[in-house]
């Protein structure tokens, strides 16, 4: 860990503690898209349970990771603008 510091120190990166307003946000955020990844993951497994054809139950994975992926690039982007404030 201090390594890591040592070099974001050298890269000119400060680390600024996080006030208690932005670590409240952050949990926020982090269980409120914790509950959406969570129905998102309810959703697709009623979706397979009623799909047979191979074609349509890949067709619904490949749109379950991709909602999962939106959801989690969302989260990221508040929880760093959540950050920065």
């Amino acid at each position: 860990m201090e390594r890591l510091r040592k070099q974001d120190e050298a890269a000119g990166i400060e680390q600024k503690a996080l006030t208690d307003e932005q670590k409240v946000a952050i949990t926020e955020l982090r269980s409120l898209y914790g509950a959406k990844l969570a129905q998102a993951d309810l959703d697709h497994q009623d979706r397979l349970r009623v799909a047979f054809d191979p074609a349509v139950q890949e067709a619904l994975d490949a749109e379950y990771r991709r909602e999962r992926e939106r959801l989690m690039s969302e989260m990221d982007a508040k929880i760093e603008k959540a950050r920065r404030v």
